[in-house]
């Protein structure tokens, strides 16, 4: 796969998303534990905290691969735009379900908070060079 050359303002915004993934593991694996065990939906045929847990942990691969591996930037932007559309079921059991977590305390917020997913996705790949590299290998 490609690695094709990225803008400084794209690495910037690669690094602020790998914090963020960081930043949220740490939440996943420590005192968020509970909030984060609300989005998951009741037919995850696993236990929450276990979900919560695993998903913590891979956050964590992503966030440091995002920020350090930079040679591999293209696989990690796509891997981590995967994995926002594989938890996206648990954004929408949030919100059909009514559960308060991370101040989305009415149906509103919850809704509002649906259409981030899409821009989380798209900022994984554009930040990364992943969409260009995809574009390419398309023709």
């Amino acid at each position: 796969m490609l690695n094709p050359k990225t803008s400084t303002v794209q690495n910037v915004l690669r690094i602020i998303l790998g914090a963020f993934m960081i930043w949220a593991a740490i939440g996943h694996l420590t005192l968020q534990r509970q909030e984060f065990q609300s989005q998951v939906p009741e037919w995850v045929p696993m236990s929450k905290d276990l979900v919560v847990i695993l998903s913590g942990l891979v956050e964590l691969v992503l966030g440091f691969g995002m920020i350090f591996l930079s040679t591999h930037k293209v696989k990690f932007g796509i891997a981590l735009a995967i994995f926002y559309v594989l938890i996206f079921p648990g954004n929408i059991a949030q919100y059909v379900d009514g559960k308060d977590a991370f101040g989305l305390d009415t149906d509103q917020k919850r809704l509002i908070r649906l259409f981030f997913q899409p821009v989380l996705v798209l900022w994984a790949l554009w930040s990364t060079g992943a969409l260009k590299a995809l574009y390419s290998k398309s023709k």
